[in-house]
């Protein structure tokens, strides 16, 4: 004798897929945003690192990295994560919160001599942002770039913090300035990109990356029930 349809049992998987509705929220992406914090919280300390500015002034540059980078960067970083981009969300908010740390405890020490607790930190903070930037390469060199120069200059400010000399401190400061001129392409390509809905200025994506600016609607959608906040368990 056949079941009726309302019998309670396990659900077919079919059925269920047929009812499940996943809600997106379409929003402006939040990396130009994240590129520009980062392009000008770099220069800014690359003209304290390099002597552009006096000594004497430095904790108004801090500040200023406080109040307008930091703010920014954590912005980029949550809506990145609003976006379903966990390595771009991880990795805004990590630079924000380093931005963060090393201005508030900057503010705390002799201006324009050596840190070693600050050396600590940053040197720790290398690997870390490293992994991200192998993460990023796989689908987004351009980040994957950015990030690997930051991770440069961290590596090169937390040595001179350490006591190994001047010249690293130097050499972080032309990096920094490097980072600024990067980010600025960075950011000006992806708003372009944003706003024509196609890539405009090279950003050399691939992969996923590339399916995501190139590709359709279905093939957003096909990996949105494997996605956190979607799936059952992280």
């Amino acid at each position: 004798m056949p079941q009726d349809s309302d019998s309670s049992g396990p659900s077919d998987p079919l059925t269920t897929d047929a009812v499940t509705r996943i809600v997106l929220r379409p929003i402006a992406s939040p990396l130009p945003l994240g590129f520009f914090a980062l392009g000008v919280g770099s220069v800014v300390l690359s003209s304290l690192q390099l002597a552009w500015v006096p000594v004497g002034q430095s904790s108004i540059l801090l500040l200023l990295v406080l109040i307008f980078v930091v703010p920014l960067q954590s912005v980029a970083g949550l809506f990145a994560f609003l976006a379903r981009d966990a390595g771009a969300g991880t990795a805004m908010l990590l630079l924000g919160a380093a931005w963060a740390g090393t201005s508030v405890t900057s503010l705390d020490s002799p201006p324009g001599r050596p840190v070693v607790a600050q050396a600590v930190f940053l040197l720790a903070l290398v690997p870390f942002v490293l992994a991200l930037a192998g993460a990023a390469a796989q689908s987004k060199p351009l980040f994957a770039v950015l990030l690997t120069l930051t991770a440069l200059r961290f590596g090169l400010t937390g040595l001179y913090e350490a006591g190994l000399g001047n010249a690293l401190q130097v050499a972080a400061g032309w990096t920094g300035l490097g980072i600024g001129a990067y980010a600025l392409y960075g950011g000006l390509a992806l708003l372009v990109e944003d706003g024509k809905q196609r890539t405009v200025l090279p950003l050399f994506r691939r992969g996923a990356a590339r399916r995501s600016i190139e590709g359709g609607l279905r093939e957003q959608l096909t990996v949105a029930q494997q996605e956190a906040g979607v799936r059952h368990q992280l």
